[in-house]
């Protein structure tokens, strides 16, 4: 028996019917460039997080990409941030995250995560931006706050901070479609919704994800909005006559569709999803060696991610392989540590926790579908492992 950490064929077979229909009338119509689901898939899309605009595009990481030379030329009248321009995240991400800010001209400010919950650390950012010299060359402009594995930031001091020192906020919220925060007033404010932009992806393991490769990016700023349409349609709103360096960066058609069938869904597997994660954290919260994760507002959980201590993890996560369970580490490196990253990033002197992650998170499956037994093989096998 193999318990895959996601199972993507047995949630085709529970949605056969939608995705099937969906699939059909896009063949029927042919209108495979910015067809009807595209805007139909946006304006759902938008009345869900309750912003003004959202857009479709190719991936994740064009999102990021995008929305980041969007502000370059809303901020700077330039197509493209300077070096001395710097954007600050974290280094324990995927590597589309600061690819996406050295592809807008920027440098990465790498800094460390909170070791409770995985994101960004707010003191980390404050940190950083009180220690640089007052005759520094260099300026921060901007946060790009991850919510990683379906956990929101601390949105608030995040934002906080960057109206002190007037710095913009682009959310990353590949991980985290469906998640949300409560602010100080009482409302509850979604992933996506609170920054100048938020950033999806629709890679097919995301908790909303096509059949390829997708994205999204979601405003309320009028202005970012149509920046982002004009750059990805090669830069302009008449694409013989460009305003702006341009990308073929459009969500096909058929994902749109097929995005729109699995649309209907989202709730009620981040529901499943969040209540496998009661069941592993009920189930494993008296087992040694383990640090489970937290759960501060509502964590969606694209992954549900321990730590395991005393230099174990590979030692489990391969004792579990040959008894056919699945699982995966995300991230075995940080980004400041990667060939790509060390010549053009800056970082604080010492990233300890997240470089102590990279050597004891491990990802249990996850499938919204698991069954009981199915879990109960997971966690007995986990606890074997441990006591090996």
């Amino acid at each position: 028996m193999v318990i895959p950490i996601l199972d993507l064929k047995r949630e085709y077979q529970y949605m056969k019917k939608d995705i099937d229909e969906a699939i059909k009338t896009c063949l029927a119509h042919q209108k495979w460039i910015l067809g009807p689901e595209v805007e139909q898939l946006e304006k759902r899309v938008s009345q869900y997080l309750n912003v003004k605009h959202c857009i479709g595009v190719s991936s994740g990481t064009d999102a990021l990409v995008l929305s980041l030379r969007a502000l370059a030329i809303k901020l700077k009248g330039k197509e493209y941030f300077d070096k001395t321009d710097e954007i600050i995240t974290t280094t324990f991400t995927f590597t589309a995250t600061g690819d996406a800010i050295l592809r807008s001209g920027a440098t990465p400010v790498f800094v460390d995560i909170d070791p409770i919950t995985f994101n960004l650390d707010p003191e980390q950012i404050k940190s950083y931006l009180t220690t640089q010299p007052v005759n520094n060359l260099t300026k921060v402009v901007g946060i790009v706050p991850v919510h990683l594995y379906g956990q929101i930031c601390d949105m608030e001091e995040i934002l906080r901070i960057a109206k002190e020192y007037n710095l913009f906020v682009v959310e990353d919220v590949a991980q985290a479609f469906g998640a949300k925060q409560q602010v100080v007033n009482g409302k509850w404010q979604m992933a996506g919704s609170i920054g100048n932009a938020g950033c999806f992806s629709f890679f097919p393991s995301k908790n909303l994800g096509g059949f390829g490769d997708g994205g999204m990016v979601s405003t309320n700023d009028d202005e970012i909005a149509e920046l982002v349409r004009m750059l990805l349609k090669h830069g302009g709103k008449d694409k013989y006559n460009v305003d702006h360096i341009g990308y073929n960066a459009r969500l096909d058609t058929i994902q749109a569709g097929i995005l729109l069938a699995k649309f209907k869904f989202l709730d009620e597997f981040n529901e499943k999803r969040r209540k496998i994660a009661q069941f592993y954290t009920k189930e494993l919260s008296k087992t040694e060696n383990i640090i489970l994760p937290s759960s501060i507002g509502y964590h969606v959980f694209h992954q549900y991610t321990i730590r395991i201590l005393n230099g174990k993890r590979d030692t489990v996560q391969k004792y579990l392989k040959e008894k056919g369970i699945d699982t995966m580490v995300y991230y075995p490196l940080c980004l400041h540590q990667m060939k790509v990253f060390k010549e053009r990033c800056k970082t604080l002197p010492a990233l300890e926790n997240s470089i102590r992650a990279t050597k004891e998170v491990l990802s249990l499956p996850i499938e919204p579908l698991l069954t009981e037994d199915e879990l109960n093989i997971v966690v007995n096998f986990l606890k074997d492992s441990i006591n090996e």
